[in-house]
């Protein structure tokens, strides 16, 4: 190793100081000065660091002294580091904004999907007339999705292109309806639940239809319960759900419900002169109901001498579209944040 005197390290010492002063002085972005951060004060290979690599080169009456010089040189470079730091903050801060008078970018905000409103304005509705809240699988036996309501053991509906399957005796249950039978199993009448819960069927992707959808089932077993009470119950949560509106109920066909009905409120679109979501009928389908057929009473263990009962599903998607005067069902599975914003409160 070479001998270093006092006075070549006090040289070297003002040769590092200088020179770093320079290099910081002439930087002119906070780019330039972390490069020269790097080049004078890197703890890797910093020029700091190979001065200070050199005090061991000096005889052991002179380190200290060197020592003192060195710390102060080190404490003079990064004072004029900071310095420049601030310095070039402004200039920085004129980059990022160029214009501080204007405002600020809006900040997104979320909302709730319109149809998990339409679902929970639903239960609420329902809830005021004693109903209660009840779920499922949905993944079902093909007996709870389709024997225990009644259908035949040659229905369409049974088939694989209605139909998803996940194995010989596991669906994707195509309707909330099992749900009727497990309520049933599990409570004794009287019984008033709301069902609501996805469905997937192998439906079309279009204007109205969607192949995973969300629906909305109720179910009233009693003593003595009649078609009145249902098209009572059901035209009280139209003009409450919709405001005033018109309704009208087609006879329809169930296997698990005997007699059936359709039940149509005006379209919200086109206040009923016909548009494309209305297939220019005026009207829209919110949902099929009917009397819970005896054969599916039995079925889950109600005496069908002694209790009656109604029921109905409805899909809340076709209800968001008839509220809020949506034309495409398709929008509600896009995601658009500009679609979304307007549910935003």
């Amino acid at each position: 190793m070479t001998p270093l005197t006092l006075q070549e390290f006090t040289a070297l010492v003002s040769s590092f100081q200088d020179e770093a002063g320079a290099a910081i002085d002439g930087a002119d972005s906070a780019e330039s000065l972390e490069a020269t951060r790097t080049k004078y004060l890197g703890r890797a290979h910093g020029w700091l660091k190979d001065i200070s690599a050199k005090l061991a080169q000096l005889d052991k009456g002179d380190r200290a002294a060197a020592g003192r010089l060195f710390n102060d040189a080190r404490l003079a470079v990064e004072a004029a580091m900071e310095s420049r730091q601030g310095a070039l903050a402004p200039a920085r801060a004129g980059i990022t904004l160029a214009d501080p008078t204007m405002p600020a970018r809006r900040a997104w905000k979320g909302a709730v999907h319109p149809v998990t409103a339409v679902i929970d304005e639903m239960i609420e509705i329902f809830r005021e007339l004693g109903f209660t809240v009840a779920l499922g699988p949905e993944a079902e036996s093909s007996w709870y999705n389709f024997g225990s309501l009644n259908f035949p053991a040659d229905h369409p509906a049974m088939d694989l292109h209605d139909t998803l399957y996940i194995s010989d005796d596991l669906l994707l249950r195509t309707h909330t309806s099992p749900v009727q039978t497990r309520t049933l199993q599990g409570y004794a009448p009287p019984i008033r639940v709301l069902i609501p819960g996805n469905v997937h069927r192998r439906d079309p992707f279009d204007a109205s239809h969607a192949p995973t959808f969300a629906q909305v089932e109720g179910l009233v077993v009693d003593e003595g319960i009649t078609f009145a009470d249902l098209k009572a119950t059901l035209t009280h949560f139209a003009n409450r759900f919709f405001g005033s509106t018109k309704t009208r109920f087609r006879p329809s066909y169930f296997p698990f419900t005997e007699p059936s009905a359709e039940m149509d409120v005006l379209c919200g679109v086109c206040k009923g002169s016909g548009c494309s979501v209305c297939k220019q009928s005026g009207w829209i389908e919110i949902l099929g109901s009917g009397l819970v057929h005896p054969a599916v009473l039995d079925s889950a263990g109600v005496d069908s001498e002694k209790y009656t009962g109604w029921a109905f599903g409805m899909g809340p998607g076709r209800t968001a579209l008839a509220r809020h005067g949506i034309p495409d069902i398709r929008i509600l599975y896009d995601s658009d944040v500009r679609f979304l914003q307007q549910f935003a409160r």
